[in-house]
Order: structure tokens, then sequence, then C-alpha cells
């Protein structure tokens, strides 16, 4: 089993933090309210239960997460200018939206604040969790990841505030630790893929829109979406900030019942 990258000489000087901070996907409209990164024991059973809804397996030992790259349900994550994996990480594999969040995530987070974000653990099989984890730990399955907490108090601000923005979103859910201190974040994989999905094309019809256009406001845009195992009509309109009865209508069904492998064409933002 590859081993991962090592540290890159710390994580550099603030440059500067944005008075406007940006998102991983978005940027914000108001100030996050109401939450905290305290995390708990339903924050855990609630990871829990979420993995379990995606039938996601949790990992044994060593060989039980090689079998699982081996299979491409773990993807490495190799590190690059933006993030960087500790020393200490033993399995540098995650699912593949969990690679996709760490990805975005560093690379704004770098631009935001000048440093590169410090992955301190990724898939970590029953046999390798520390003593004082939780049974209820997603860890094994590849769906979590935490990370080293920054000395500077702007970069936390804007990690911190990123981190409850998403949870507000309903596609990670985040918790702050203090042994040693770290950001320990569950993603939710299959929330997270329809949250991204969502704003690319929102960002594409905001690039489309011409000056005449923007006078009255983006116009809807309809996107392709291959409905997953579990999702429901409920959910993708919620995802995608439309309603049901929009994509009966535009998908010309007459009840709500949806599969697994199904095209449908959503408009994107037609509340």
């Amino acid at each position: 089993m590859a081993q991962s990258r090592g540290r890159r000489g710390g994580c550099g000087v603030v440059k500067r933090c944005l008075p406007v901070l940006p998102l991983v996907a978005i940027s914000f409209s108001s100030p996050v309210s109401g939450q905290s990164l305290r995390g708990g024991l339903a924050s855990m059973r609630e990871q829990h239960q979420r993995a379990i809804e995606y039938d996601y397996t949790f990992t044994r030992d060593a060989d039980h997460v090689r079998r699982f790259v081996d299979l491409g349900l773990l993807v490495p994550l190799r590190g690059n200018d933006n993030y960087v994996l500790d020393d200490e990480v033993s399995f540098g594999y995650a699912r593949e939206d969990v690679r996709i969040f760490v990805e975005r995530l560093s690379r704004q987070y770098r631009s935001a604040c000048g440093e590169v974000l410090v992955v301190t653990s990724l898939t970590r099989p029953k046999d390798r969790q520390p003593r004082n984890s939780s049974r209820l730990s997603v860890h094994p399955t590849g769906m979590a990841i935490d990370l080293r907490r920054s000395n500077h108090r702007p970069c936390r601000a804007w990690l911190e505030d990123v981190l409850l923005h998403l949870e507000e979103r309903g596609v990670v859910q985040a918790t702050y630790e203090r042994r040693p201190p770290h950001y320990h974040i569950a993603v939710y994989t299959r929330e997270y893929a329809r949250y991204v999905q969502r704003i690319e094309a929102e960002r594409s019809v905001a690039a489309d829109s011409g000056p005449s256009v923007a006078d009255e406001g983006p116009m809807p845009s309809v996107v392709r979406y291959e409905v997953r195992s579990g999702d429901s009509l409920w959910t993708i309109a919620q995802a995608y900030g439309t309603t049901v009865d929009r994509l009966q209508s535009t998908n010309r069904l007459r009840g709500t019942r949806i599969y697994a492998g199904q095209t449908l064409e959503v408009p994107v933002g037609s509340r």
C-alpha cells in the first residue's frame, strides 16, 4: 500500500483574507447563524446512518482497503499545489466525491488566505482506528476527511465559515476536534455531487447570459441529470432549486416514480 506524501515545509504565510469569502462552489449571501462545529453523538449517528443509506462498506483492514482501491471504489489523493497529505496518513484514498471536495475546497482556501490545506486522515479501516474514536466513525467507508487546524486566525475563520455554510446546504457534517486540533468532515457524497452539478450549471448560465438578459435576472437553465440509487423527485428538486411539479412537467411524468440510470431534464432555479 502506497503511503501518503510528506509535509511540504509548513503552510506558508498568510497573504490576505478576502472581505467577501469565496465558497467551495458559491459566495455567501448572508452570515450563517445558529450553527456550530461542536459535533456530538447526534452528528455521529447521522453520519453513520448516511453511510448505511449509501450502502458503503466499512473496511476492516489494509487488505480490505486495497481491494476497494483495485475495484475503483476508493481513489488516490496525491496532493497538489493547494493541499498536501500529512505523514500520518496511512491510506491516501477516499471516495471520488471526497477527492472532488478536497480539490475544490483547497483551491479556494489557498486563494483566500495563502496557505495549503493539510489532510491528516482519509480512509482508515477499523483496525487502524485510534483508541478514542467512535464506533460510529465513517472513516472506514472513505467518505470522511480530517484537516489540520491552521495557526492563523483568518484562515480558521474562512474555513469554518465555509464548513458551516456547506452544513446548512446539507452536503457535509463537520466537527472541530481538539485532540489534536483538526476538523473532521463527513462528505455526504450523493448530495455533494448534486450540489456541485447544480453550481456548475448555474455558473454556465451566468457566463452565457448577456447584458440584456442580466437586466431581467438570470434565465433558468435545463440540465440533464442521471438518477442515482436513492434519489427521488423531491431530493433532486431541492438540490437544483426547482419543484417536483416542474420536474414532472418538463419530463412528462405522470407520477413520482423514477429509477436509477434514468435521465431527467432538470430546470435549474425555477421555483
